[in-house]
Parts: structure tokens; sequence; C-alpha cells
């Protein structure tokens, strides 16, 4: 195993045209493929089609399968990508790291987790997360293509850095994809977390094969992912989805952006953990008075507890709270339009009593056009949301013709 701060594996290959992209591309969304059927999704004569797939071959990007189902006559076999390639993927939280090991398929072969804050600066997190993917590569070892990173504030994608994230001191134009790259020896990627939170769900989540959609993160922060015809809108510098920071009230309480009143600092994480001990101290909430003298602190996770056990005083704060984020999301569906609504992050496991409250907020505030036939749901990925779309944004990056 390589030492963390090498490249730890050999430099990928390089896609040479545009059909050899769409060809890679079209196996990765649909899996292997008979020759035949390439050749007529992509419309490529026989000859280009065996001189393209020849090549990937070559370049180690291609396989032979198994036989393909017969078409009367002869039968084919399929063609698929390498079994031996990998994608890595990398969700920098607030309070968190994860990272996973794909398949070049995006489907996850080894994820771990651990406790680590934003705070601590880009290098001890970076370190961190390069230390946690040459353990997660060693248990899945094979040809890494490339990689995908999200991070939880303000990115942006051309640059592959953040830029004056509220919630990361020590972040702003940190050449995060540029460091990475040279230690992984592979092409990078870097993205706000929410919009790799919202690939994910489209492509292996409840939003499935959706070209239009809104991922909501409820953690720490709050963000918003756009998908539209089936590609991330990231706005002309990469903010937007930046629900968190909307103004609700110009005397509401202070927010880590260095406002007030934004949506974050009434129902982000660490506003619950903060509106939590008030109930506590105040005896509002003899649960969460009972778990704070138990553990010396609180979170939205105690809140959950709380309001899942029929505590009044919690049940008010999380329908409060998704009140809330209900009236933001309305807009954004009267704007948008979209096809679905996805609630994800930590705090969505406050789960159907938040969901209840932001479907009714919606509903009530939208057109009816609108919200006739719009699912409003709750994520059923998980913390795997964030590292699957980021593999599959570096998927894109792999895949496409580099000049």
């Amino acid at each position: 195993m390589e030492a963390p701060g090498q490249p730890i594996a050999d430099k990928p290959p390089r896609v040479e045209t545009h059909d050899q992209s769409r060809l890679l591309t079209l196996m990765r969304d649909e899996g292997p493929m008979s020759r035949v059927e390439l050749g007529e999704r992509l419309g490529l004569p026989r000859a280009r089609l065996a001189a393209e797939v020849n090549r990937l071959v070559e370049l180690g990007l291609v396989e032979s399968g198994g036989p393909a189902a017969s078409r009367g006559g002869r039968r084919s076999t399929l063609v698929g990508l390498s079994s031996s390639l990998r994608l890595l993927a990398v969700d920098i939280g607030a309070t968190s790291v994860g990272v996973a090991v794909t398949d070049p398929y995006c489907e996850v072969l080894e994820h771990l987790v651990e406790e680590c804050e934003v705070r601590s600066g880009p290098v001890a997190v970076l370190d961190r997360a390069v230390a946690l993917s040459t353990l997660a590569l060693a248990k899945v070892p094979g040809r890494l293509l490339a990689a995908g990173i999200g991070l939880p504030g303000p990115v942006s994608f051309r640059e592959g850095m953040p830029v004056a994230p509220p919630i990361m001191p020590g972040w702003d134009r940190f050449p995060v994809r540029d460091r990475l790259a040279s230690q992984w020896g592979c092409p990078v990627t870097v993205d706000n977390d929410v919009n790799a939170m919202a690939l994910g769900e489209r492509h292996a989540g409840v939003a499935r094969s959706l070209d239009d959609l809104i991922f909501v993160k409820v953690g720490t922060g709050i963000g918003c992912g756009i998908l539209l015809g089936g590609r991330v809108y990231r706005g002309v510098a990469g903010t937007a989805g930046d629900i968190g920071h909307i103004r609700l009230d110009d005397f509401g309480p202070a927010c880590a952006c260095g406002e007030s009143g934004c949506l974050e600092a009434y129902f982000g994480g660490a506003a619950l953990a903060r509106d939590a001990l008030t109930l506590a101290r105040s005896g509002r909430s003899e649960f969460l008075a009972e778990s704070l003298a138990r553990q010396g602190e609180l979170s939205a996770r105690d809140v959950a507890l709380a309001a899942g056990a029929g505590d009044f005083a919690a049940v008010n704060l999380v329908r409060e709270g998704g009140r809330r984020l209900g009236q933001v999301v309305a807009s954004l569906v009267s704007f948008i339009n979209p096809g679905m609504v996805v609630i994800g992050g930590g705090v969505a496991r406050l789960g159907h009593q938040l969901l209840a409250e932001v479907r009714s907020s919606v509903y009530r505030r939208s057109m009816p056009l609108a919200t006739g036939n719009l699912p409003i749901v709750l994520s059923e990925l998980g913390d795997l949301a964030g590292v699957i779309g980021a593999a599959w944004t570096a998927s894109e990056r792999a895949f496409a013709v580099t000049t």
C-alpha cells in the first residue's frame, strides 16, 4: 500500500474520440451491451464501432463479457466497462468525512466514514481523506480512473476550489482539485456536496431517471441541489441552490454567514441544538432535560428522538422548522416546477413529522398545477447519496475527451 500523498494508481488512460466517450457513457448508464446494440443505439457503422471498441479494449477501459441474448443467427458477446476500473468518491461534511470506492458503474464497493471537523482546515481534512481513501482502495484494489469530491460550501466547479465558504474557515480558494490530483495521479472533480447528493439520488435513489428535481439537504447547514434536464444547475458562479442563507426575518437569530434571520439560523443542525438546549434548561421539555443531564450536550439527533417519543416541545420545534423550510421549498417549486423534491441530510432523520410539515407548506403555498403530481419524499440513500453522486461526476470527467 502506498503512503498517503503519493499516487495510488498508474496514470489513467485518456479518452481519444467523442465516439469513445459516447460508448463509455452508454455502457455506464445501461450496463454491458452487445456490439450490435451499441451500434444501433449510437448510430455507428459496424467498422467504426469495431475500431472504437477495440481501441477501448487496448486502453483497458472495456472488456468482453458473457454471451448476449440471441437475436437470431450467431450470438454475440457482451461488451462492458472493465471490472478492474475504480472510481473514488469523497464526501466532506461539516463534522465527518466519507470515502467510497466504486466500480465504473458507480456501484459502491467499499465505504468508510469517520468524524472530522471541517473547521480543522483544508490540509488536515484532506490528509485524512487521502488516508481513508488509501485504506478503502486497499480493500478493493484496481485501476483508479478518477475521483470526485463534495464540499459543504460554495464551490467554483471550473477551478476546483471552494470560494468564501461560511462554515469552512481557511478553505477559501484552497486548490483542492489540484492538490488531490497530484497526490492521486488521476483527474479530480470538486463540487458542492448537495449537488453531488442530488446526482446520487437521480442515478441510484428514489429519483432515479428523473431529469428535473430538487434535492434539499438539511444538516449542519441547509443547501439545495437543482437538476434540470438531468444536469446540475450551478449558476454563473456556482452558488445556485444556497437556500440556507435566504433571509426569512431581518431580526432573526445570527447566522454563521454573518447575517441574521437566515433559514439555516432557524433550522440547521446547530440551530436545532441551540433551541433544544433552551427547551431543556427552561424545563419545557422533560425528555431533552434528561438527555442534557445524561450527555452534557444536545444535538439535532436528540430533537429527533424527543419528537419520536412524543415530546410536545420537540414536536413543535420540528413543526416550526418544517414550516419555515417548506416556505422556501414552495418558492423553489413555483419557480422551477420540478418533477420531485427529495429531502436528505442528517436533520432529515426527523423523518415523517418533518416531511408532513414541508408537504403541507408546499402544497398550500404553491400553485396546484405545480404540485398536483409532485412527490415530496425522504432520501433513500442516506450517507451514500453524496459519494455516489461524486463518483458519477468523476466518471463524467474520466469519460470525456481531453485535449
